[in-house]
């Protein structure tokens, strides 16, 4: 194992360091949803709210067969889409969301999917969790989604004590890169669905033991 740096701002490098290594790929390349648009992506990451990227991934095919931009979404019955993402749950909820998103699109955007925070945010049923998403993954600029793994390995790590996502991101944007949000994200999710994991984590097989505050052989 490696020496523990002296300052908190090298140990969080080494941290990034670390992940990357561990991780490699670009945003893209990380990103576990299946998707070929701004668009596609947008309805997928509302789709996986509550729900694991492989259902999601198996659920959009035949979704986005026969409603895969806003043009085709807007002809979509809510029963007809109901019955197309029901597996994902919440399927209800969710229709209303993606046909009410898919409306504002058309109107004020000409069917493209907008990438400011503020418009993304402004659309039905899109958080600042999903807006990151599209904004890292689909068009390469500044986003940290925070997800429950985020969260839980945030302050695992000693990178935060809050819990509220919003106040995460917020403390993480002080000192990550901007260049670096979006990898770190993904990068820790799969850290936190492989590793350290909620009730148990491994620290036994953890690179970051030596860097963690929380592991149970510091």
């Amino acid at each position: 194992m490696g020496t523990v740096p002296n300052t908190e701002s090298h140990r969080r490098r080494e941290i990034l360091n670390l992940l990357d290594r561990a991780y490699p790929g670009t945003v893209q390349e990380l990103c576990a949803l299946s998707f070929e648009t701004p668009f596609q992506l947008l309805v997928a990451t509302i789709l996986s709210a509550q729900c694991t990227d492989e259902r999601v991934n198996a659920t959009t095919p035949k979704v986005f067969e026969h409603f895969g931009t806003a043009q085709e979404m807007i002809d979509a019955t809510p029963e007809e889409l109901e019955s197309l993402i029901y597996s994902t749950g919440f399927y209800k909820n969710k229709a209303k969301n993606i046909l009410a998103m898919t409306r504002v699109l058309l109107s004020k955007y000409d069917g493209k999917v907008p990438c400011d925070m503020e418009s993304l945010t402004a659309l039905p049923g899109v958080g600042r969790k999903t807006a990151n998403v599209v904004r890292s993954v689909a068009f390469a600029q500044p986003g940290l989604p925070v997800d429950t793994h985020v969260g839980r390995l945030s302050i695992r790590l000693g990178f935060t004590k809050e819990k509220d996502p919003v106040k995460v991101e917020m403390e993480l944007l002080q000192w990550v890169p901007p260049e670096e949000t979006g990898g770190l994200s993904l990068r820790l999710i799969l850290h936190g669905r492989s590793i350290c994991l909620a009730r148990k984590p491994r620290c036994d097989a953890c690179i970051l033991v030596d860097l963690c505050p929380s592991s149970r052989f510091a």
